[in-house]
C-alpha cells in the first residue's frame, strides 16, 4: 500500500485502466489524423516540384505522408499486441490514472479561468493563480491555512512585480486588477 493510500485510508486500486495495446492504437490514430491534416493542407497549397524548385507544401506534404504511413504501421503492431485481458501488460492502473486526472483537470480549469471560456470572462492570471495554488496546497499538499494563504498570495504578487513592474511584460488580467487600477 502506498503512502497516499495509507493517508486516504483506502487500498490501492491496481486494476488496469488501459493496456499498451489500447494506448498505442489510440496514439496511432491521433498521429495519423495529424499527418493527414498536414498532408491535405500541404497538397492544397502546392506540394509539387515547380519549375523554380519545390512549392510551399512540398516538404510538409511528405512529412505528413511519413506520419500517416508510420501511424498505420504502429496501429497494425498495436493490434498484434496482447491486451491485458489476454495476459498483456497494463499501461496504467485506475489509481494512477486518478492521480493524473487530479492534477490535469484542475490545471485545465486554471487555464480556462485565466482567459475565460466563450461568453464567461476570465479572472486573469493572478487571481486564477491564487486559487490554483491554494487548492493544490490544501487538497493535495494538506498544508494549513497560514502557509496556504502566504504562498498562494505571495507567489502571484511576486510574479506581478517581476513581470508587470520590472520586465514591463503585461500578463492577462481580470476584473479585480481593473477595479484596483492595475490593468
Amino acid at each position: 500500500m502506498s503512502e497516499h493510500d495509507k493517508e486516504s485510508g483506502g487500498a490501492a486500486d491496481d486494476t488496469p485502466a488501459a493496456s499498451y495495446r489500447t494506448i498505442d492504437a489510440v496514439t496511432a490514430v491521433v498521429i495519423f489524423a495529424i499527418g493527414a491534416v498536414v498532408a491535405w493542407d500541404s497538397y492544397r497549397i502546392g506540394a509539387k516540384w515547380g519549375s523554380d524548385g519545390p512549392e510551399a507544401g512540398y516538404f510538409p506534404f511528405y512529412i505528413g505522408l511519413i506520419l500517416c504511413i508510420s501511424s498505420i504501421v504502429n496501429f497494425i503492431n498495436a493490434l498484434r499486441e496482447k491486451s491485458f485481458a489476454e495476459g498483456g501488460e497494463s499501461f496504467v492502473s485506475k489509481s494512477s490514472l486518478r492521480m493524473v486526472f487530479s492534477v490535469m483537470i484542475p490545471t485545465i480549469i486554471y487555464v480556462a479561468a485565466i482567459g475565460g471560456v466563450g461568453p464567461v470572462p476570465g479572472v486573469g492570471i493572478y487571481v486564477a493563480s491564487v486559487i490554483f495554488i491554494a487548492v493544490f496546497m490544501l487538497w493535495l499538499g494538506k498544508y494549513g491555512w497560514g502557509k496556504t494563504l502566504g504562498v498562494s498570495i505571495g507567489v502571484p504578487v511576486f510574479f506581478f512585480l517581476m513581470f508587470e513592474i520590472w520586465f514591463k511584460v503585461p500578463l492577462p488580467k481580470g476584473p479585480l486588477e481593473a477595479m484596483l487600477g492595475l490593468d
